[in-house]
């Protein structure tokens, strides 16, 4: 984690769940990370529909230029790095792990900015599937902030962390590669069984 918000409510988190997978939304006191509520978010869903944003700080409004409230996070990204994405969603609501990754924003006039986003667990209360908390915040400052809008996210790293006691942490490389229940699976490999001996 390179950014200090990113670190500050990662420890906040960490500390309110204490033993438990995942503390519940209701142990979440923004007062606790106020210096941070500007880069944070946070993400709902119900059995049925994907995880959009149900709050986002005004840093992360800014980059996008635009209120995010009801929009899906998916829905930022690139295609290929969607897929990426919902499979490490998945991740978190079925390992209560928490992700970290690097990504680059795109704009229309092909300017980029190097960003990273955090995303943890929340204790399922209620009608919600899935709730995250999360950080999205830029590496390092860039003039047009909040004066164009970011249009496209394309990760570039992505890493499993904070999983419960006993799950293994793990890091998920992109292109050639699928998760499936915790494993990382590879494409490739050799196309033919080798003939050679050892010897």
């Amino acid at each position: 984690m390179k950014h200090a918000s990113t670190r500050a409510v990662y420890a906040y988190w960490d500390q309110r769940r204490g033993h438990r997978p995942a503390p519940s939304r209701d142990d979440i006191d923004p007062a606790a990370i106020r210096q941070a509520l500007g880069d944070t978010f946070l993400l709902s869903a119900d059995y049925v529909d994907q995880l959009r944003f149900r709050l986002a700080g005004t840093r992360i409004c800014a980059l996008f230029c635009r209120e995010l409230k009801g929009e899906i996070l998916a829905a930022l990204c690139s295609e290929d790095s969607r897929k990426i994405l919902e499979d490490a969603l998945s991740v978190i609501a079925e390992e209560n792990a928490g992700v970290v990754a690097g990504l680059t924003g795109h704009a229309d006039d092909g300017a980029t900015i190097e960003l990273e986003i955090l995303l943890l667990p929340l204790a399922r209360v209620g009608h919600a599937r899935t709730s995250v908390l999360g950080v999205l915040t830029p590496l390092a400052p860039v003039y047009w902030l909040g004066a164009k809008p970011v249009l496209t996210l394309e990760l570039a790293t992505v890493r499993h962390l904070g999983a419960a006691a006993g799950a293994q942490r793990l890091t998920v490389p992109l292109g050639g590669s699928q998760l499936h229940h915790g494993f990382t699976v590879y494409t490739g490999g050799l196309a033919e069984p080798s003939t050679e001996r050892a010897g």
